[in-house]
């Protein structure tokens, strides 16, 4: 007898009628055909009576079944007849498939966002657009003529894009690769979709940092995957936390973002670089190093690659154009063994026939031209006055409420508040104040933990946001005591 998953997510009534529904379906109980009682129903699959209530006004709204008092509840006649015309469940759908909607708290973000744009803004991972190279795009694709052919291109990418980005990555990231061992791809998320997807199957065991930007994409359950942490200190992941896990769990593969890690903005010691790469070769482990936040390191010396130290080829090495010029290009690459580039360069192609060739025109050009490294430059010092003003603002409005370190490169700042509250009612009470920002707990952490992604915001936005968000906090405190 079947019985409905109590662990589940998905409310009690909505299994029930969901089963009931699927035995509509398969006949088991014919147009017309009376169903059991809600009382004998209760009792075959162990809830109450107001539950199974509650399912049968979830199928009466569907037109599915039809009740009468004294007659008892039958399956509709008409809905399962021949000649009737009625409207998909469009609702059931939205809420099948394999594929996982973002978090509630992404998403209510994302909706306060959308619904109120003047809201400020320390959540988007993205830069604004007065740290955008907008001037310089601008002038590149004036000056320069771009090709007329508009027919899907190469399912690899734009080859002189590739080309220009083995020089890129030599010069910049000290990683020798060729233009054949180089995928095109929109954005890092999709890079890491791809791995997901095509080189790991459900049930795989896989190991991520905690905390970690990984564990808010639900990419990863989708695929069916089981996620294992690595914690993160202040030097980053502990090597000998991997070894534990694969004799543990079996892991398949190691998802880490070594440089201004995403939230906590830390970098990978460099005595544990070593012994990652040590641990991963004596296991024949691959580790995916996204590397999206280097080039942002403020003092101009980012930290090296992992995959510059790699002589054996275990590290997928993904980078972005998205951090450091222009999210809107939609512009990735991922570095990896020609068999594995070919893989899942015919995957892509599958789902949309490649990229867009003229962003990867324009972004080419601008990687060679002379406005990339001004750029990075004036990018880094706004990065860092935007980075102080936060710090300075949290001093003066949280100084006893919120502790942090400070990062040297990367887009955010990650805090530990002092006072315990519950996340989602401070969310809920910054966006009533016009500010948001990331609970802790989308990547992992408990809810004394917060992002905050400064630049996004405006200059003269960081203050007020700061001052708001502190209000925020001494309302529920205040409660709370």
């Amino acid at each position: 007898m079947w019985k409905p998953d109590r662990q589940s997510n998905k409310p009690l009534y909505e299994q029930i009628a969901d089963y009931l529904e699927q035995r509509i379906s398969y006949g088991e109980f014919p147009p017309g055909s009376l169903l059991p009682s809600e009382r004998k129903l209760a009792e075959q699959l162990g809830v109450n009576r107001s539950t199974i209530i509650q399912a049968f006004a979830e199928l009466r709204s569907f037109g599915i079944i039809e009740s009468r008092t004294g007659s008892g509840t039958r399956v509709s006649r008409t809905k399962w007849g021949a000649t009737p015309k009625h409207t998909p469940n469009w609702k059931r759908y939205a809420e099948g498939g394999s594929f996982l909607p973002n978090p509630p708290f992404m998403r209510k973000i994302r909706e306060a966002l959308t619904d109120q744009p003047s809201r400020i803004d320390f959540a988007s991972g993205e830069l604004a657009a007065d740290l955008a190279p907008m001037d310089e795009i601008a002038s590149l694709m004036s000056a320069h003529h771009y090709t007329s052919y508009l027919g899907y291109d190469n399912p690899q990418g734009y080859v002189p894009l590739r080309e220009t980005l083995v020089s890129y990555l030599k010069r910049y990231r000290s990683i020798q690769t060729s233009e054949s061992s180089i995928l095109i791809t929109s954005g890092s998320q999709q890079s890491l979709y791809l791995i997901t997807q095509c080189l790991l199957s459900p049930g795989d065991a896989v190991a991520i940092e905690d905390p970690s930007y990984c564990y808010s994409l639900p990419m990863f359950q989708s695929a069916g995957l089981r996620l294992f942490r690595l914690p993160v200190d202040q030097h980053g992941i502990r090597p000998d936390d991997i070894r534990t896990l694969y004799k543990k769990h079996r892991i398949k593969m190691v998802f880490l973002n070594p440089n201004y890690q995403n939230p906590t903005g830390t970098v990978l010691a460099d005595e544990r670089r070593e012994q990652l790469l040590e641990v991963a070769s004596e296991l024949a482990l691959p580790i995916v190093e996204d590397d999206p936040f280097s080039l942002t390191a403020y003092e101009g010396n980012p930290p090296a690659p992992l995959k510059s130290l790699d002589t054996v080829g275990s590290v997928l090495y993904i980078g972005s154009f998205s951090k450091v010029a222009a999210s809107g290009l939609r512009i990735g690459w991922m570095v990896a063994p020609r068999s594995i580039v070919e893989r899942l360069a015919d995957a892509r192609q599958q789902m949309d026939f490649g990229l867009s060739i003229i962003p990867q025109q324009v972004a080419a050009q601008f990687l060679k031209s002379s406005h990339f490294e001004p750029h990075l430059e004036r990018l880094r010092i706004q990065l860092q006055f935007k980075r102080d003003l936060l710090i300075d603002t949290l001093r003066k409005e949280l100084h006893d409420s919120v502790i942090y370190d400070i990062p040297h490169g990367g887009l955010h700042l990650w805090c530990k508040l002092l006072p315990d509250v519950n996340d989602g009612k401070l969310l809920d009470e910054a966006i009533r104040r016009g500010v948001v920002f990331v609970p802790g707990s989308v990547y992992g952490s408990d809810s004394s933990f917060v992002r905050f992604t400064f630049a996004r915001a405006k200059n003269d936005e960081i203050e007020p946001g700061i001052s708001r968000f502190a209000e925020a906090l001494r309302s529920l405190t205040s409660i709370n005591s």
